[in-house]
């Protein structure tokens, strides 16, 4: 049987690991939950009983329930090493989960979709101030990526060398939130650039947002 994904199309952290599946070439099942129709699949009673923080991802496999995104991947990257997503020396592998975690914790919590509906439903913030929130937060880890993979040696095509990998995966989704947004890439060549080179590979495309079973038209929140 093969794994399950709850998956919602716009959402960056089931976009990591849609990537991180589609590297290591494992074949699974997307299971969509919406975050918007109907208040919100994700706070269904059908769905908190997997995932009682109603969040996705959540990854089944071989009755094994995971959830957080950097877990299922750390996950996939030990139960399927052959085609690895980190560096062999532990030094860049820390480096790597650096980068995923630059992403993962100090800019996507900021701009998650509950973080947005709080800030406009319970604080009554504009949504001129909600963009302003918005693009600040994004900015601002967007200029530190930049600066850190435009300076390090151990950058070539991807994140780290000529190779896709973890911090690949946290990357790209990230990225397609800030064009969405209409952040301007002016002032980041390295992160377009990189962007670029994954989107030339079908484990990138595949994951992507159109790809997707629940895709539909966008949505200027993000997820």
């Amino acid at each position: 049987m093969k794994p399950t994904l709850y998956s919602f199309w716009r959402s960056s952290a089931a976009f990591r690991v849609r990537i991180a599946l589609n590297l290591k070439g494992i074949e699974y099942d997307v299971i969509p939950v919406h975050l918007r129709k109907g208040g919100g699949e994700q706070l269904k009673d059908v769905y908190q009983a997997l995932n009682p923080n109603g969040l996705v991802p959540l990854y089944i496999d071989a009755g094994l329930t995971l959830h957080q995104s950097a877990a299922i991947i750390e996950f996939l990257e030990e139960k399927y090493p052959t085609r690895t997503l980190l560096p062999i020396k532990v030094e860049d592998r820390a480096w790597v989960r650096g980068l995923a975690q630059d992403i993962a914790a100090d800019i996507h919590p900021l701009n998650n979709l509950r973080v947005l509906r709080y800030l406009v439903g319970k604080l009554g913030v504009s949504d001129e101030a909600r963009l302003g929130w918005y693009n600040h937060w994004l900015e601002k880890g967007l200029i530190a990526l930049e600066k850190r993979l435009s300076n390090d040696p151990r950058v070539g095509q991807f994140c780290y060398g000529d190779q896709p990998g973890m911090a690949d995966a946290f990357l790209v989704p990230q990225v397609f939130n800030a064009y969405d947004a209409k952040i301007s890439f002016s002032n980041y060549p390295t992160l377009q650039r990189i962007t670029y080179n994954c989107m030339q590979l079908p484990a990138f495309v595949n994951a992507s947002w159109e790809h997707q079973i629940d895709a539909e038209g966008k949505n200027p929140e993000s997820s």
